[in-house]
This record gives C-alpha cells, sequence and structure tokens, in this order.
C-alpha cells in the first residue's frame, strides 16, 4: 500500500511540475511563428504578426513555395529496469537528435483544382532508435533507422473542388490548399500520396509537433493505427463533404506489406484501409469555437493475431511467441476514436481524445495502442505580450488488451515493443511544452515529458526526457 500511495504521489508531483513549468514564459526571448505532417499547414500558429515566416507568402499567386526545418534533441538520465529485451527503451543514459525538412509546392491549375508535391528529408534519429515506448517522445523520428537519409517524395496530390451553394466563406491559404474563398457547401476530392494524419483526428491544440506537443500518442489518437508506410504515408483517395458546421471525409488508401514496412500492397483484395470521420462545430459556450471529430477506420492486411501466436509457441512449434509466424493471409482490424477541442477564454483552449480498437490483431501501422484516453490545454502568449508564444500540458494513458499482454509477457516482439517480460501497468505520459518566436520564422523551446510504465512495463522506470526544438518556418 506505501508502495502504491508513492507511485501515485509522484505521478501527481509530475503532472503540477510540468504544468507550472509550462505555463511559465521563457526569460529572456526577445519579440520581433510528423513519420510528421507539415503541422503548420494543419495548425497554424496565430497570424496577428505578419513576420512569421523567413519570406512572405502571397494570397493572390497561383504559385505556393514554403518550407520547414525541424530540430528535436532530447535526453533521458538512467532509469531503474529491474531487466530488458530486444525491443527495450535503453535504461542507461542516452540523447538523439532528428531533424526533418520539407520543402512543399502547389499549383493553383483552375479557381477549383490544385496539386501540391512536398519533398522531405529525415537524418538524425531518436532514443534507442524509436524501440522500447508505445507513445514514442518524438513524431519527426522515422520508425526504421536503416532507411537511406536521402530526400523523397513525401506528397504528391491532387484537389478537386465541387461547388453545391454559390455562397462563398474565407479560406486559409497553405500547402494543401490554395483557395482563399470557398463554396460553404463543397465536394472535395483528392487522389495521390499523402499521409492519413494530414486530414484525419486533427486537432488545433495536439496535432503539431512543430509548434506543440511531440508525443507520438499525443498528436495522433495512439490507437488509430492509420494506414501509412514507416516515414508515415501512404497512397489514396478521399472524398470530404463540407458544410456549414459540419463535415465528413472518407478515404481509401493502401496497406504496407509488413508491419511498419516501407513498402505498400497495390492488390487492393489483399490489403487496403478505409477511414471516416465526422466533423461537428455546435454553438457550445456561446461563440467559443467548439470541435468533435468522430473517426473510425477499418483496416485489411497481412495481420497475425495475438492468441494464435501464443498458442503455437505453447504448443512447441515457434521459440517464441511470434506474430509474423503464418501464412500470408488478410485480417480485419477496425477502431474508433472521439477528438474533442473547446476553446475557453484568454487564449486558452482544452481538447481530448479517445480511441479504441479490437486489439486482437497484430499493430500494424503506427503504434502499440489497443485504448487511449488523453486531455490537455494550451495558451497563448498574449497575457504576457507575447502573442507568437504557446504553451501547453497534457496527459494521456495507453493500453493493450489482454491477449497483445500475454504475447509480450512471454517474450514476443513488436514491432515497437519487447522487454522479454512484462509485468503489465498502463502507460501514462505527461507532457509540456514553450514554444518560443525570436525573429519571423525562427521559433525555439523547451519540452519535458514523464513517462511511467515505459513499453506498459511496471518493471522499468519511470523515465524522464527533456528536450529543446529549433523550428524554421521559411
Amino acid at each position: 500500500m506505501v508502495k502504491t500511495r508513492g507511485l501515485i504521489l509522484r505521478n501527481w508531483e509530475a503532472l503540477l511540475w510540468l504544468g507550472v513549468c509550462a505555463m511559465l514564459p521563457m526569460a529572456g526571448a526577445q519579440c520581433a511563428h510528423g513519420q510528421a505532417a507539415p503541422d503548420a499547414a494543419k495548425n497554424p500558429p496565430a497570424t496577428d504578426d505578419p513576420a512569421i515566416t523567413m519570406f512572405p507568402h502571397s494570397d493572390t499567386s497561383r504559385y505556393w513555395v514554403s518550407g520547414q526545418d525541424n530540430i528535436i534533441f532530447q535526453y533521458h538520465p538512467s532509469f531503474e529496469a529491474s531487466y530488458s529485451g530486444p525491443n527495450s527503451l535503453v535504461s542507461h543514459a542516452q540523447d538523439a537528435t532528428s531533424n526533418v525538412s520539407t520543402l512543399f509546392l502547389g499549383y493553383e491549375l483552375t479557381d477549383t483544382t490544385e496539386v501540391f508535391v512536398d519533398v522531405e528529408e529525415a537524418s538524425g534519429g531518436g532514443l534507442s532508435d524509436g524501440l522500447g515506448l508505445a507513445g514514442f517522445t518524438n513524431l519527426d523520428v522515422v520508425r526504421n533507422p536503416l532507411l537511406s537519409k536521402a530526400p523523397y517524395l513525401a506528397r504528391g496530390m491532387i484537389r478537386q473542388m465541387i461547388r453545391l451553394s454559390s455562397e462563398n466563406v474565407e479560406a486559409v491559404r497553405g500547402p494543401f490548399a490554395l483557395a482563399t474563398r470557398v463554396p460553404v457547401r463543397r465536394l472535395e476530392l483528392r487522389a495521390g500520396k499523402f499521409g492519413m494524419a494530414d486530414f484525419f483526428d486533427l486537432n488545433g491544440v495536439g496535432s503539431d509537433s512543430h509548434f506543440q506537443f511531440m508525443n507520438w500518442t499525443i498528436d495522433n489518437n495512439g490507437a488509430y493505427d492509420y494506414a501509412a508506410d514507416t516515414r508515415g504515408y501512404t497512397f489514396g483517395v478521399m472524398a470530404e463533404y463540407y458544410d456549414r458546421n459540419w463535415a465528413f471525409r472518407f478515404a481509401e488508401s493502401l496497406m504496407p506489406k509488413v508491419a511498419n514496412g516501407i513498402d505498400l500492397v497495390w492488390n487492393l483484395r489483399r490489403a487496403r484501409a478505409e477511414n471516416f470521420e465526422l466533423e461537428l462545430h455546435p454553438s457550445f459556450g456561446g461563440k467559443r469555437n467548439t470541435s468533435i471529430r468522430l473517426l473510425s477506420f477499418v483496416n485489411h492486411a497481412n495481420m497475425g493475431v495475438y492468441r494464435t501466436a501464443v498458442e503455437n509457441f505453447l504448443a512447441g512449434k515457434t521459440p517464441r511467441p511470434e506474430i509474423t509466424a503464418h501464412p500470408l493471409q488478410t485480417t480485419v482490424k477496425y477502431g474508433f476514436g472521439v477528438n474533442l477541442e473547446q476553446d475557453l477564454f484568454h487564449h486558452l483552449r482544452a481538447y481530448g481524445r479517445w480511441g479504441w480498437n479490437e486489439g486482437q490483431h497484430e499493430s500494424y501501422a503506427y503504434t502499440e495502442v489497443d485504448n487511449t484516453v488523453e486531455m490537455g490545454a494550451d495558451w497563448a502568449g498574449y497575457g504576457w505580450h507575447r502573442e507568437q508564444d504557446k504553451a501547453g500540458v497534457t496527459f494521456v494513458t495507453n493500453g493493450i488488451c489482454a491477449d497483445h499482454q500475454h504475447y509480450l509477457e512471454l517474450g514476443g516482439l513488436g514491432f515497437l515493443l519487447g522487454d522479454g517480460g512484462l509485468n503489465y501497468g498502463r502507460e501514462k505520459i505527461v507532457e509540456s511544452y514553450y514554444t518560443a518566436h525570436l525573429w519571423r520564422g525562427f521559433f525555439v523551446g523547451p519540452d519535458l515529458q514523464h513517462i511511467n510504465n515505459p513499453g506498459y512495463n511496471r518493471d522499468r522506470g519511470p523515465v524522464w526526457v527533456p528536450g529543446f526544438r529549433f523550428h524554421l518556418e521559411f
């Protein structure tokens, strides 16, 4: 009982300490603004100050040219671990630095047709090469350290708008959308290469690893095993219907050949993913903005079954539980998510997510989470006369189903986890950050994460992960 009470007190002390740190303005900052999606495009920073990019962007040109460079340094001190396995977070002190650069190009063919091409380069790496945590600490880390560091095509897509009303509204111009006025009611079609997280499960408080939180299961719904190669992209088609206070989107996309693989399956009868999201904007809280997003996905892929892998091991068919030890097959995994966002007062915003997937089938494309709950807030720096600065704090708790637990307990390996054993406990993460605007497109800021039961293992951790971010917006 004493040990349990001590753990509870340490968790609450960590949460309180992180929250205080996140809300303090950065001393000495001078006035003058995913794999990760182009986060400023998804959630652009406040635009009261026009000089938040290195170079100005036209609102009238048919062309769009912009870029980002995001450098993240992270470190963790040594922590207690009763044992370690092949996929464990290394228990001795270590540090890592990641760097992701993206060039965004767009062209407006007509008033309703646009094309986009993005080129990206990812270098450096993450703590323990991205292993050992379901909620990994840096969304910029490519999950396969053996991939080439050469630039690659991240996105190449076409956007087609179909007008369904004569009334127009103002729209924000950015790397994924160039029109500054769009119909209130419209149908948008996209096709090509993109990231599912570019358009699904977005949240103004917790979706942007280049200006906000960095953790995988905070910027995205950890239980959303969305279709993607190891860099975070796929090929697909998407349709979105927009009305005045709601929208609905659907996408059909390709799945990887193997879990966390770089190659995609082009035979839709063998592998594919359906994604659905209903977005609502009810008028709760007077004039304050409210967003509710209801998500569902269905994956068809060559996924193993945790219970079958355990049964084969117990029957002596494999030396340890092996989720990939099965003939070529197509199995189905599905899940749901709820995404909430609410403006409060004085530039304070709150958000929350809930996610669940059936968990019987192999974690395949994003991370090893079967259920998740998170909540947090951010606060813009108007109160201390730093309008482009922002602070945030959040908490997430992740879990896995019983079959997944048993698989890891007996020594099974996932594409992220595998300590050689497991004393199961929910993985609980608190993160806070401060992002300071120094000059034009140059932003910096500290980040701090506290992780209890890393990899769902009570026999390891807790671990602190401080970090620092340098961001350039061109």
